[in-house]
């Protein structure tokens, strides 16, 4: 049934193979264990506010000074937006089409970069993946003429949309074991987020006023998850889930290190004021009058630039006023010294780098550098080396959003149907654009380097090492690589010195008569 949106139809029949367990599904969807379609009722109780609760604290930490800092490394290297080459491009070496059929899924997928305006809004979208560690998309089609492809794709908040699966069983007579009859996936959406303790029926009315909770198609979403996911509570996570816990104890231990100096820094003075024998209330009003006589509270607002008197507040930073009785040493005044130790930063240190651990990002990106090095072996650190396999997992999987995208344009313009979608979804490979000068300027010194090794091994090239163990190992080179260089030599016209004489002049002078009179004797 057509609820909202589109379906597209599936030329293939059911599977008939039988099974008690459900498909994995790492987007985190709600399960739903019913008999029948129209008497399902579905409880958010929990789950959806709990879903938005993570969701609201993901975006709190990721505005930290420190973890904004993190992700936008992690961004940059995975998205590199430049300006002659879209950001990703497709790579169809390995898919078994025609020519034609190959020409028109580039065509369709510069067709789709186009209305996702990915060139100038990759790196936003990528973001808000990563933080989320969800992205939806609602993709807008002419129900009138579904051949036009996609017409928009708008992006959707997470925190008013969830995946949903209704799984319906059937006994077996002879074995009592029930087994999944049918799965049905689709997506509830409310305009106003998905409120606790809220309950959603399938059948409910999609006419119904602004804020009621609607079911929407599987097709008609594009649903990207991080791949990360709560086994306990079935819910799909943020790779900023681990960085919580050190976030926050990172922002509580600057701010108790912003207090304590504040607090302790200034040196302060107590004041023992002689009260002689007036008793308790007369001595605390005389020490009253004489706190507000000394007292100097004059500050600096530096909103509106004022100078202002605020007399009538009391500040941690202020002198201590004590009574003294008589028979004591009369009024004195001592001076408490301020804090020491102020200027030691390790335990903020400490959480930074647990913060930077947590993110995946390398240590040394904390440190203040003025240059870049490339290449070296020693230069290239591990956790530099774990950092990119990071960036590349990110990669891969957020190309989701290109897969689920492609495959709705190519099926609905008619171009390959679902059957051959599943057989060429695995040969489709998509190539993220790279820094060209961080590029070039690796391969620069990675090359310098082999050179470097291979005068070291050219005298031994010939006895202890072969021209071909040389190509392969040191300068390491593809074996088509070796094939062309090897047919660029074949073809190369061998070098002919010019002669000593011209050939308009005759007859060549008497010294190269005798040489070449005794080449031809030699020969002989």
């Amino acid at each position: 049934m057509e609820i909202f949106g589109y379906k597209i139809t599936r030329s293939s029949e059911p599977p008939t193979e039988k099974s008690f367990v459900a498909p994995t599904d790492d987007g985190g969807t709600d399960e739903i264990k019913a008999g029948g379609y129209y008497g399902t009722y579905l409880d958010l109780d929990g789950t959806a506010s709990t879903e938005q609760e993570l969701i609201r604290r993901y975006r709190d930490i990721a505005g930290m000074a420190d973890v904004d800092t993190a992700i936008d490394d992690i961004v940059n290297d995975s998205i590199s937006n430049l300006d002659d080459e879209d950001p990703v491009r497709i790579n169809l070496d390995d898919v078994e089409m025609s020519v034609g059929i190959k020409k028109d899924i580039e065509k369709e997928f510069e067709e789709i970069l186009r209305i996702l305006d990915f060139k100038l809004r990759a790196h936003d979208y990528f973001r808000r993946w990563y933080v989320d560690g969800r992205l939806f998309f609602h993709k807008v089609v002419d129900t009138a003429n579904l051949k036009k492809g996609l017409a928009d794709i708008r992006y959707i908040d997470p925190r008013k949309i969830k995946k949903m699966r209704e799984i319906l069983k059937e006994k077996d007579t002879k074995t009592g074991v029930e087994f999944i009859k049918e799965i049905k996936e689709y997506f509830i959406y409310n305009e106003r987020g998905l409120v606790p303790n809220k309950t959603f029926t399938p059948a409910a009315s999609l006419t119904s006023t602004a804020g009621a909770t609607m079911r929407i198609e599987k097709d008609s979403i594009c649903f990207v998850p991080s791949g990360l996911k709560d086994m306990d509570r079935n819910m799909p996570l943020s790779y900023l889930h681990k960085a919580i816990r050190p976030a926050n104890q990172l922002r509580m231990m600057e701010n108790a290190a912003v207090i304590y100096r504040i607090t302790r820094a200034p040196e302060r003075r107590v004041f023992y004021v002689d009260v002689g024998n007036l008793p308790k209330i007369k001595a605390e009003q005389y020490l009253k009058g004489i706190m507000n006589q000394y007292r100097n509270k004059v500050v600096y607002d530096s909103q509106t630039g004022e100078i202002r008197d605020d007399k009538k507040f009391m500040s941690m930073l202020e002198d201590f006023w004590l009574p003294r009785r008589e028979g004591g040493r009369g009024t004195q005044i001592e001076t408490l010294p301020g804090g020491q130790g102020l200027g030691e930063m390790g335990d903020i240190e400490y959480f930074q780098r647990k913060l930077y651990q947590a993110l995946n990002v390398p240590m040394s990106r904390l440190e203040q550098q003025t240059g870049l090095n490339f290449g070296r072996a020693a230069e290239i650190n591990r956790d530099e080396w774990k950092f990119t396999k990071f960036i590349s997992k990110l990669r891969r999987r957020f190309t989701l959003l290109f897969d689920d995208l492609l495959k709705t344009q190519l099926i609905l313009k008619g171009i390959i149907t679902e059957a051959d979608w599943e057989k060429m979804k695995y040969d489709i490979k998509y190539v993220f654009a790279t820094d060209a000068f961080y590029t070039e300027s690796k391969e620069q010194q990675i090359l310098q380097s082999r050179v470097e090794i291979l005068q070291g091994v050219a005298p031994f090239i010939g006895t202890m090492y072969s021209k071909e163990y040389v190509q392969q190992n040191i300068l390491k080179l593809s074996d088509d690589e070796i094939e062309e260089i090897k047919t660029q030599n074949d073809a190369s016209p061998p070098e002919v010195s010019p002669p000593d004489y011209s050939p308009l002049e005759g007859e060549p002078p008497a010294e190269v008569q005798q040489q070449n009179q005794g080449q031809d004797d030699g020969q002989q």
